[in-house]
């Protein structure tokens, strides 16, 4: 693997170009100074694959001690997609009923009454239907347990209804209305035209129509290898934007970093982002009108989502009648 060679002097990054080209042109970059506070680390060897994933979670995998301990499920139930919560649901609400049935059919048939079936099989049928029924309380009456063990488990089974319903309950509401950013950001950056220079661009656009971002922040972060001292490492840096905030987002806003000689990507030519293993992560934060709450989205690009040289096809348009503007959300991703 090729790899850009830096060497730091005073606290400031000093490029002096690929050992692929063995170049021997020095340039200073006097504002590329490197972030230590991302939490990444810095030791190639000890890292894999992108730091932030494009969903915004950070690619990070834990293994060892007591899985327990650090295992979410209140996370994990609020964040998985709504169809795979409510087979979760479903299987939990059988799973209980299941398990209540198993108990009824070895306390046996004579600990209840009011069976309209004979066959071994239909009663079993009737028994987790009776426990369908007291799980949720609904109780029909037809079935009902006149044994002290099958009375004193029904009660256990209609209380165990009561929390799974409260359970169910509370994680549907935090799940519609835990408040979200709902931004969509471009599949692909872009290193593109900017005035006499180049900038690297991206994009983004609030899905939702009613919910208005206002105070809208951005925070863009390069992650770079590098050689130094005969070792590699990642070195980070904040990226200068052009604009790192709008008072509102009702279109589209395209975040711009000038690659000028402040610039630590200045220099550097498309292979290059490959041997540097170069990932950008953004984080942006808002005010949702809607929520009445601060939001915020994190993504990332690595070197296999930056385009160079190509444009964003503008989003947004007239009516036809002259009276609104029109955003164009297929769009978002669109180069030309």
């Amino acid at each position: 693997m090729r790899s850009l060679v830096w060497r730091e002097e005073s606290g400031l990054l000093i490029f002096t170009g690929s050992l692929h080209y063995m170049a021997t042109v020095k340039r200073t970059n006097p504002f590329a100074r490197s972030n230590n506070d991302t939490g990444f680390g810095n030791t190639v060897g000890n890292t894999g694959g992108r730091f932030v994933n494009k969903d915004g979670s950070f690619n990070i995998y834990r293994e060892g001690g007591n899985p327990f301990s650090w295992f979410s499920m209140y996370h994990t139930l609020l964040n998985m997609p709504s169809w795979r919560f409510l087979l979760t649901v479903l299987i939990l609400f059988l799973g209980i009923n299941l398990l209540y049935t198993g108990l009824y059919i070895l306390m046996g048939a004579d600990q209840f009454t009011g069976f309209v079936s004979v066959s071994p099989w239909d009663q079993v049928k009737e028994l987790f239907y009776f426990s369908m029924q007291t799980f949720t309380t609904v109780g029909f009456g037809r079935i009902n347990p006149v044994g002290d063990l099958a009375s004193f488990t029904a009660g256990i089974e209609a209380m165990t209804g009561f929390l799974a319903f409260a359970w169910a309950t509370g994680l549907l509401y935090g799940r519609f209305v835990r408040p979200k950013a709902n931004l969509r950001f471009s599949k692909h950056a872009v290193i593109a035209p900017y005035g006499q220079i180049t900038g690297l661009m991206f994009r983004f656009i609030a899905l939702k129509e009613k919910h208005t971002l206002t105070s809208v922040d951005v925070k863009v972060n390069l992650a770079l290898q590098v050689e130094e001292n005969g070792r590699m490492v990642y070195r980070f840096f904040d990226l200068e934007l052009e604009r790192n905030h709008v008072d509102s987002l009702p279109m589209n806003f395209t975040v711009v970093h000038p690659i000028d000689e402040k610039s630590p990507l200045f220099g550097l030519k498309p292979e290059d982002y490959a041997d540097a293993d170069v990932e950008i992560y953004v984080l942006v934060r808002a005010f949702d009108d809607v929520y009445s709450s601060n939001v915020q989205q994190r993504t990332s690009y690595t070197f296999h989502e930056i385009v160079h040289g190509k444009k964003f096809v503008p989003m947004y348009r007239e009516s036809e009648d002259g009276l609104h503007t029109i955003l164009d959300m297929d769009k978002l991703n669109q180069l030309r």
